[in-house]
């Protein structure tokens, strides 16, 4: 397809078509009405699903998946290869580690940090739950 767009294969064999981000940097899924505000970095590599909503200052690195739904806040940092899941909440400066999964609903909060590697579930009120 034209160079506005590229196709990845995911893990069950799907092709899922991505639109690169409008500063040149990063993919939105296609068509997926993604929201992702001037002054956002989004890094090449990085995936943001439909409906998403990545609010300005915020920075997702390279290989870093951010789920249908989810809300990444101001000046939160996703790190490498981290995974926001689904309908998830990721705070105003919250910082998310290299390899660390924010579960599907997940809701943390303003001024967090996730380590590295780290999963983490929560309650419906942000309070986290012990794996």
């Amino acid at each position: 397809m034209g160079k506005n767009y590229i196709d990845i294969e995911n893990d069950q064999g799907a092709t899922l078509r991505y639109r690169k981000h409008a500063n040149g940097r990063g993919l939105v899924a296609h068509g997926a009405k993604a929201h992702v505000e001037a002054g956002a970095y989004v890094e090449p590599g990085a995936r943001v699903g439909a409906g998403a909503t990545v609010a300005r200052g915020a920075w997702i690195e390279p290989d870093a998946v951010i789920g249908e739904g989810a809300h990444i806040d101001a000046h939160a940092h996703i790190g490498q290869g981290a995974a926001v899941g689904d309908n998830a909440h990721v705070g105003v400066r919250t910082e998310v580690g290299a390899g660390a999964r924010i579960v599907r609903g997940a809701r943390i909060g303003d001024d967090e940090t996730v380590a590295a590697g780290l999963t983490v579930a929560t309650d419906p009120r942000g309070l986290w739950l012990a794996a």
